[in-house]
């Protein structure tokens, strides 16, 4: 059993309410146009809305994704009201920019303690 670094604390790991209404935004994004993200985006949306405090784990890979989506702001439809984009639809499932700030100094936190 994997247990996470006491670097950050279970209430640092909990997404914030900015967070929380990013990822439930995407969610109605993605129910509205029927497009948007993956089952992974979606899945990662239903666990941010909810609350659910993030591992490790999910901090690497959130902050892995956000780095490699970042280009897709750059994307035409990139917060059109009546047609988003999908990335803009997925970047929303995955905590949108509150997330992003959220998670970047966590995981250099986690890389000064060599995870």
């Amino acid at each position: 059993m994997f247990i996470d670094h006491p670097a950050i604390s279970d209430e640092e790991r909990t997404p914030t309410d900015a967070v929380i209404e990013a990822a439930n935004y995407g969610i109605a994004l993605r129910r509205e146009h029927g497009r948007g993200g993956t089952e992974v985006g979606l899945e990662r949306a239903r666990r941010l809305s909810s609350g659910e405090r993030v591992s490790d784990r999910d901090i690497k890979v959130m902050n892995a994704w956000f780095a490699r989506h970042a280009v897709d702001k750059r994307g035409k439809f990139w917060g059109h009201p009546s047609k988003p984009s999908a990335g803009y639809i997925a970047w929303h499932l995955w905590g949108g920019d509150a997330a992003q700030a959220w998670i970047a100094p966590l995981r250099q936190r986690l890389k000064a303690v060599g995870i």
